[in-house]
Formats: C-alpha cells, structure tokens, sequence
C-alpha cells in the first residue's frame, strides 16, 4: 500500500494544473479562471508538484514493493 497515497496525488495535481494552465491561457471557456493569468503561472507550479508527488510514489513502491 506504500505509495499509492502519493501516486493518487500527484496524478490528481498534474490533472488540475495542466486544467488550470489552459484556463489561465483562455483555451477553456465557462470559468472564473478563463483568462487569468495568475492561473497560468499558478497551473505549472501545481503540475510540477505533481510530477515530483509521483516520482516519489513510483519510488516508494519499487522499494517496497
């Protein structure tokens, strides 16, 4: 079970940041976030946590598993 946790995650942040990077860059209409760059900005840092939540999932799992 170690590293699911971690692997669930940072599947889930690299989801929402990519969601929120192409709000933030207004490709996807309907939202308070289209066109806000903030969310541009904020989408990739969401997506970079993710990847490294995952990266560290995947580890936890081959050592362990």
């Amino acid at each position: 079970m170690r590293g699911w946790f971690r692997l669930t995650v940072g599947l889930l942040a690299v989801v929402l940041g990519a969601l929120w990077t192409v709000q933030g860059l207004g490709y996807v209409d309907g939202s308070l976030m289209t066109g806000r760059r903030i969310w541009a900005v904020i989408g990739p840092v969401v997506v970079l946590i993710g990847l490294v939540a995952l990266w560290s999932g995947l580890r936890a799992r081959r050592r362990h598993g």
